[in-house]
């Protein structure tokens, strides 16, 4: 990429390491007083009227799967209420002894209403469909939120939640935890600096689906468990019988409390459930936004109900400037700008159909082998999950689904080399603030212990009253969602997308207006 020294000092949204340097932040939380503007309209009420120290009342919405882990990372501040759709649940059991003085609650909107001058900050850890939901009605009230990835099921709604906190001044945070990684922050500033010079293509792959896609809706309906709220489950999508499951030897039912990710009105399928993590890095280091097309191409059968066994997407990226912070910025020079030529990313998912196997593929939706030959020659096999970036001066290459890691290959040099031991990596500069918290677990790889520095990583912001403290806040979160759900689009219109992204429309192809923006049910609308 070219680099230039500007003269000015401009904020930018795409500027997501414009926080205090690593230290700084560090003494900051440490021993500062209240920020002038903690009295702001949006600082939650311990920001308002109490020390820093003070414990945070935090309510936890979805406590199952993912919730679990998002309800034990906030352990430390007070956990005042539980809300979860079913009460007869594995994890209604745990959490509910776990923190027995929370007040549980089946409707978010009933605790919501009757809490919500004890809460101070939610978490939203529901399926796909509710997030946008959920979160608006916690924002709507001046709430600091965490919300999963992906953030919203709807490309609307991923802007609508970007611009309310924005506005309202909210601390937030998207739940992909290789963002609070020190490998995946230094990838980033790396890259930035020209490390691999302007980087042309970029691949993507997982093995994702590991749920059932591909599928007919079943026919015929089940009773509904008597500890099952079916109505508020469903939230915002269109009513449909409930099924149980159809396998005595499978817990997962059809739909909940898994396999809803395959389905399109309640999930977003491999795309949604693992980009917001795959290509984190690409999408921050170079500076993507607005792609001008999106092409997707399924593999076996495409219907109107689930997402293929796999799936090929191209997404065409025009050129761009960024702004990015200086390490040692002064009283006129905050940022550089930097110039990206346009590239194209490639995503991989599943595979060709096979019943035998999980999620009904082979796993054999890869990048061309010739791509890959030297991570093979590395690892002596290609991983199910990766991240490709190739540019004019070399490849960097990540192996896992967070990007807590990777290796260097410049330009003439034979192999892969881990950046932690590659010569070159010492002319870069450290100038993205690091997530504190990661030290405390021996700089966390695995996603237990990035989910933990993640979250902490939002309390830290919310006692702070400083939303940019957050790495992955819905200003940055959220466009990451907007270009992935692209390629969900395309998968269910059928075809290539030519997208203009200031105005939100699908210039060739008006039938993917109800897709972009989805007709929620009567009672269910974003706050």
């Amino acid at each position: 990429m070219r680099v230039s020294n500007p003269n000015e000092n401009l904020l930018s949204l795409n500027a997501s390491e414009a926080a205090p340097s690593r230290v700084g932040r560090r003494e900051f939380i440490k021993t500062s007083a209240l920020a002038a503007g903690a009295f702001a309209f949006g600082a939650p009420a311990i920001v308002r009227g109490q020390h820093l120290n003070s414990k945070l009342n935090i309510a936890c919405i979805g406590i199952g799967g993912k919730g679990r882990s998002d309800t034990d990372a906030c352990a430390g501040e007070n956990i005042v209420a539980l809300c979860d759709v079913d009460a007869g649940s594995e994890a209604y059991q745990t959490q509910t002894k776990k923190y027995p003085s929370a007040k549980f609650y089946k409707d978010f909107r009933q605790m919501l209403d009757q809490m919500g001058d004890q809460i101070d900050a939610v978490t939203v850890s529901t399926a796909d469909h509710t997030h946008a939901i959920v979160a608006s009605a916690a924002m709507k009230r001046n709430k600091a939120v965490f919300c999963q990835k992906p953030l919203t099921q709807t490309i609307y709604e991923a802007r609508y939640l970007r611009n309310m906190a924005h506005d309202r001044k909210l601390v937030t945070q998207m739940g992909n935890q290789g963002s609070a990684s020190d490998g995946l922050r230094r990838a980033v500033e790396t890259i930035q600096d020209d490390l691999i010079g302007q980087v042309h293509e970029v691949h993507v792959w997982t093995n994702r689906p590991i749920w059932p896609q591909a599928m007919e809706r079943p026919a015929g309906e089940d009773p509904i468990p008597a500890t099952l709220d079916w109505d508020a489950w469903i939230g915002p999508a269109p009513m449909r019988p409930y099924v149980g499951s159809r396998n005595p030897k499978d817990r997962n039912g059809v739909y909940t409390p898994f396999n809803w990710r395959g389905w399109q009105d309640f999930g977003t399928g491999a795309l949604g459930d693992m980009a917001c993590h795959t290509v984190n890095i690409p999408f921050r280091a170079l500076d993507l936004d607005y792609p001008t097309e999106i092409e997707a191409m399924p593999f076996g059968r495409m219907n109107k109900e689930s997402y293929p066994v796999g799936s090929k997407i191209r997404f065409a990226f025009p050129k761009r400037e960024a702004r990015i912070s200086l390490e040692h910025p002064h009283l006129f020079h905050h940022y550089k700008k930097i110039e990206h030529d346009a590239m194209t990313l490639w995503w991989y998912d599943g595979g060709q159909p096979d019943s035998t196997a999980r999620g009904g593929h082979d796993l054999s939706n890869k990048p061309p082998a010739e791509l890959t030959a030297d991570i093979v020659a590395l690892l002596g096999r290609l991983p199910d999950s990766g991240c490709l970036l190739i540019g004019e001066g070399g490849m960097v290459f990540s192996p896992d689904d967070y990007g807590s890691n990777f290796f260097v290959k410049l330009k003439g040099e034979k192999e892969f080399v881990n950046y932690l031991k590659h010569p070159a990596m010492a002319q870069y500069p450290e100038r993205i603030p690091r997530n504190r918290h990661v030290g405390d677990f021996g700089h966390a790889e695995n996603a237990a212990d990035l989910g933990q520095a993640h979250a902490l990583e939002w309390l830290d912001a919310i006692k702070a009253n400083k939303p940019e403290m957050c790495y992955s806040r819905f200003d940055i979160g959220a466009r990451l969602v907007e270009i992935m759900l692209l390629g969900c689009v395309s998968l269910r219109v059928g075809q290539k997308i030519e997208w203009d992204g200031p105005k939100m429309v699908a210039k060739n192809c008006p039938q993917a207006a109800q897709f972009i923006q989805r007709q929620d049910r009567t009672g269910w609308a974003l706050s």
